[in-house]
């Protein structure tokens, strides 16, 4: 999850003025995960896509991606979001993925009017209704939640392993102001969708691990080891220089600016084939 850092006399600022889109820097509620959980995941993974080549049941090398848009507002119509918005977020993250082969395409679009939901928060009462609602469609299917989300929060999501314990949780809840054109300063070029899609097909944080990296980290050879989450828009960073490269700043999987987020790696997308041929593709 992705989460407003306000401090000291900006807050207060912010506070007084009442402003709630002042961002100081991107944050994250997503929990990483520990070694013992990663190598569980891990080898649940490979059991099941050993299974599948058993079987002889061919892994996806890319698809298209039906993606259901659920819009939530309050009672006064606040947190809309219009055709055009949305045309361009699913050219954002059409950018960003076709270099996988994967696409983005709408398949359908619902508004509604709900002051919980339209404050939602992950894991509460309001999050499970609004989605128990409104989901759609299968695991390879992206249900896609926007609304004035609580805690400060700008989104998160689920992981594909996580389909098959709780489908109707399944999906993507993002800050409608960060969508391409909103308020969410430095995070309104649609970005948001990106990061959290990708953890949606399978991606970790590039960080996970720091420089004591485990299974390369995020299980991905080819994003160099990196100790903690960058901010801002920085040109070079080396938080591991014990370890080859620098890091990888520009990846759509750390938290820096939209602006500067720009890239995917090859493993990166070879663990999206793994990921989605093992817990999305016709389930």
């Amino acid at each position: 999850m992705f989460k407003f850092v306000l401090t000291g006399s900006i807050a207060a600022l912010a506070a007084a003025n009442n402003v709630t889109d002042v961002i100081v820097k991107r944050g994250c509620g997503v929990r990483d995960l520990t070694h013992e959980e990663f190598t569980v995941a891990e080898a649940d993974r490979h059991a099941k896509l050993r299974d599948m080549d058993a079987n002889g049941q061919r892994r996806t090398s890319g698809a298209t991606i039906p993606v259901h848009m659920h819009v939530i507002t309050n009672s006064r119509g606040q947190g809309e979001i219009d055709d055009a918005t949305i045309d361009a977020q699913i050219d954002v993250i059409n950018a960003a993925y076709a270099p996988g082969n994967w696409k983005f395409t709408l398949a359908s679009k619902d508004v509604t009017a709900n002051d919980d939901w339209y404050t939602v928060s992950p894991g509460t009462r309001a999050e499970t209704d609004m989605k128990e609602t409104l989901r759609v469609g299968g695991a390879d299917e992206l249900n896609l939640y926007s609304a004035n989300i609580g805690g400060g929060l700008l989104g998160w999501a689920t992981f594909p392993k996580d389909y098959q314990s709780a489908p109707l949780m399944d999906g993507v809840v993002i800050l409608y102001s960060s969508f391409p054109g909103g308020s969410a300063a430095n995070y309104n070029e649609g970005d948001t969708v990106t990061h959290e899609a990708g953890h949606w097909m399978g991606l970790y944080h590039t960080f996970q691990g720091g420089c004591r990296e485990f299974g390369g980290g995020d299980g991905v050879s080819d994003t160099p080891a990196e100790k903690e989450a960058n901010y801002g828009c920085p040109d070079e960073v080396d938080s591991c220089p014990d370890d080859a490269g620098s890091d990888p700043v520009h990846n759509f999987m750390d938290y820096v600016y939209d602006s500067c987020m720009f890239e995917f790696t090859s493993g990166q997308f070879s663990r999206i084939v793994d990921e989605f041929s093992a817990y999305r593709a016709g389930k």
